[in-house]
């Protein structure tokens, strides 16, 4: 009877990691095909920062430890579990790359500085480089990896859907489009697909996020920042593994702190 417990145990827990593993396959390294909502950069935990003033007020050994060169390229140099399949010289030039991926990705802001009282207006979300086949982009109120809040809660208010543009130039609705219209799309976290860059040649993706605006009433000095995730292995053949069921995944897999978190600088529009 135990023994046939502990079969059945066995058995759920192994079902319970092919399941996770299943979405975590298909969520993370792919975008977020399940959250249409806002979302804020706390949630990519898997993700390494590029800049340590994006953990400010955190203590200095955390931080440390969330920096791409400590928590992504250390593994590759050291050879750490999947990194172990490259010779040695194929993980100095595999870091060499992805160094090359962080130098051209990036978001930038465009936004006017002054706006009246309850105005509507535009902002635009611009963005380079980056692994795909899906990246993300969210308005935040802080460039702050664990202290940023959506936008929203800054006093601005988002009308409608912002508009995504592709790599291609064309408008994409298929991701926002899974929110129920009902529930409204004004949200301020979006992810914009078939996104593919290749730093062996220095093709580089690009895409933009337009958002509209309305200003709050009071008069003030109100903070608007960008965050940008991306993936890095994936721009590279040297570490991008062909899975026959979920496409090409990063070589160091789901848990391989890969992906990266980029904010604009803190800005602010002033209300008057």
């Amino acid at each position: 009877m135990f023994s046939n417990m502990r079969s059945c145990l066995s058995a759920s827990v192994a079902l319970f990691g092919i399941a996770l593993f299943a979405a975590s396959a298909s969520g993370y390294p792919g975008g977020t095909p399940d959250f249409q909502t806002d979302v804020t950069p706390f949630c990519s935990a898997c993700h390494s920062s590029t800049r340590e003033s994006d953990l400010a007020l955190v203590s200095n050994d955390r931080a440390k430890k969330e920096m791409a060169e400590n928590k992504h390229l250390a593994a590759i140099a050291a050879g750490d579990k999947a990194y172990a399949e490259l010779t040695e010289a194929e993980r100095v030039k595999l870091i060499e790359l992805l160094r090359v991926v962080d130098a051209n990705s990036g978001v930038e802001l465009e936004y006017p500085p002054q706006v009246a009282p309850g105005e509507t207006f535009q902002v635009t979300a611009r963005l380079r480089g980056g692994a795909g086949p899906v990246v993300a982009v969210g308005l935040a109120d802080r460039p702050h990896r664990w202290f940023a809040k959506p936008a929203s809660t800054a006093g601005w208010t988002i009308i409608g859907a912002p508009t995504i543009i592709g790599p291609d130039g064309s408008p994409q609705k298929d991701w926002l489009g899974r929110r129920p219209e009902r529930e409204g799309r004004n949200i301020t976290f979006v992810n914009v697909t078939g996104w593919k860059s290749d730093a062996t040649t220095g093709a580089w993706a690009t895409g933009k996020v337009i958002y509209t605006i309305k200003a709050p009433e009071k008069p003030g000095d109100y903070p608007l920042v960008a965050f940008f995730l991306y993936g890095t292995e994936k721009a590279i053949p040297l570490s991008t593994k062909s899975d026959p069921m979920y496409g090409d995944q990063p070589l160091g897999g789901y848990a391989g702190k890969s992906g990266r978190v980029k904010f604009t600088d803190a800005q602010v529009i002033t209300v008057k």
